[in-house]
């Protein structure tokens, strides 16, 4: 049978609260270790940042020790809307006229009108790859056998134009009214003398050039346009010839685009020069990236003295050792170049570590593209005098590796997580022990004071009835 127990009814006793003030007591470990819990988490976020910023230092690093950084050329055209230009690192710098002397075309074939809603009669239509001469006379190109489609009886134009284009003829099929009936048009899909065809029938009349069924479409046709490349000249003298509207490797590494605007004798002047502007660019993204890195950095391990306060990370020596390893690696020289240091490129540091460019210095270092690419690119098989960019990026892999700082960091605090939290599960039980123990022994209290109570108050009843008795 179940009992009811209210501790403190018999005594007066507020068990509750007594007990509820001494378990209070032995819980304070526990929330000094909830509180040791969640800094840990939060370094395990602040170095999860902290990696996620030596990552992004990196990234410059490698853009820094890249040899398209140092080889970036820039292109331009005196007439960009008519003739475009692009051009890939490494391009040397030149400069040349050109004139356009044709654009490139795609062949283009007619058929005579027809009434589209007519069958066009049973046949096998083929269509050869090839180009023609200036005669016009038509070649096939070698080992390129033609594309057969067979028409039925019942096929209209419609149908003859769809079974084209479902096939890799080579060809684009479309219909054009042109108010008496259909034409049926073919259009090279691509442009330039080799991009050429023949349309050839077999009729099934046995007759493939009179002027019913099939035969009807070879009959009368007309070639309305022939494929032909572009040409250019160079400087005036030299000929030069693309299938398409785009000439690529004129000058190695240089392509240029006709427009189709351009028309015969079209003139422009292209020029390619060295881009420094990507040096810059590698330069400055890696200032950014350290100068984040290292506020970041500053930001979690400072004290401020004044209001008596530190970061999360003042006096990690994981933290404070990466910071000084990285401010270490800004003075570190190498050789193999005319550049020792940063500072010989107008790269210095500021007090606090972050850095700065000197752009008068920066700008007369980027005039030496050459020393640049070797003070960052320079592979001397030593990594005390590497080149700065290969120095740093293999500084920040490691960091970065499956073994590395990050790794082992992160695996000490998740240990002291695990530790934490099994401290945790030992104070709770040990407070629910104590807690057992108190409400037994309160409660044992709680009986023996109701117990003396009912005594003190069956002897006062006595004593109150003997003098009464007396009394009488």
């Amino acid at each position: 049978m179940a009992t009811i127990s209210s501790p403190g009814i018999g005594s007066g006793l507020d068990i509750k609260s007594i007990v509820s003030q001494l378990v209070a007591l032995e819980k304070v470990p526990l929330d000094n270790l909830k509180l040791q819990a969640a800094t840990v988490q939060t370094k395990i976020s602040v170095y999860g940042e902290i990696k996620s910023l030596v990552s992004k230092l990196s990234d410059a690093a490698s853009k820094l020790g890249s040899l398209t950084t140092y080889t970036a050329v820039s292109a331009s055209s005196s007439k960009p809307d008519l003739v475009s230009v692009s051009a890939g690192g490494g391009t040397a710098a030149n400069s040349f006229g050109i004139s356009v002397d044709r654009l490139a075309q795609a062949q283009s074939y007619a058929s005579v009108s027809l009434d589209g809603s007519l069958p066009i009669g049973q046949g096998t239509l083929s269509i050869q790859p090839g180009r023609y001469n200036s005669t016009p006379t038509f070649a096939a190109s070698v080992g390129v056998d033609p594309i057969t489609i067979d028409i039925e009886a019942d096929d209209t134009l419609a149908d003859v134009a769809s079974k084209i284009n479902s096939q890799n003829a080579g060809v684009t099929a479309t219909l054009l009214n042109d108010g008496s009936g259909q034409r049926l048009l073919l259009t090279s899909k691509t442009t330039g003398e080799a991009a050429g065809f023949e349309l050839t029938v077999t009729d099934s009349d046995g007759n493939n050039t009179d002027a019913s069924g099939l035969s009807r479409l070879v009959n009368g046709g007309t070639v309305t346009q022939y494929g032909q490349d572009a040409a250019i000249t160079v400087n005036g003298s030299i000929a030069v010839t693309s299938s398409s509207n785009t000439f690529k490797d004129v000058v190695s590494g240089l392509s240029l685009t006709l427009s189709d605007n351009a028309t015969v004798g079209t003139t422009a002047q292209i020029n390619v020069a060295a881009n420094n502007g990507t040096v810059r660019t590698a330069v400055e993204e890696f200032v950014a990236a350290y100068n984040t890195l290292n506020n970041f950095l500053n930001e979690a391990t400072k004290f401020d003295p004044a209001q008596k306060s530190a970061g999360l990370l003042q006096g990690d020596s994981t933290a404070v050792g990466l910071q000084n390893a990285l401010r270490g690696m800004l003075q570190s020289t190498m050789s193999g170049s005319q550049f020792g240091r940063l500072a010989d490129i107008g790269v210095t540091a500021l007090r606090g570590g972050n850095l700065e460019i000197d752009n008068t210095k920066f700008t007369a270092a980027l005039s030496n593209t050459d020393e640049l690419n070797k003070f960052f690119r320079t592979d001397n098989g030593n990594p005390l005098s590497n080149g700065f960019a290969l120095k740093l990026k293999n500084f920040a892999q490691g960091l970065l590796a499956t073994d590395g700082l990050f790794k082992n960091k992160q695996d000490a605090l998740e240990r002291a997580l695990n530790r934490n939290s099994s401290d945790q599960e030992r104070v709770n039980a040990k407070v629910a022990r104590i807690e057992a123990q108190l409400n037994r022994r309160y409660s044992a209290l709680d009986a023996q004071v109701a117990s003396l109570t009912a005594l003190n108050n069956y002897v006062a009843q006595q004593v109150t009835m003997w003098n009464n008795a007396k009394s009488n």
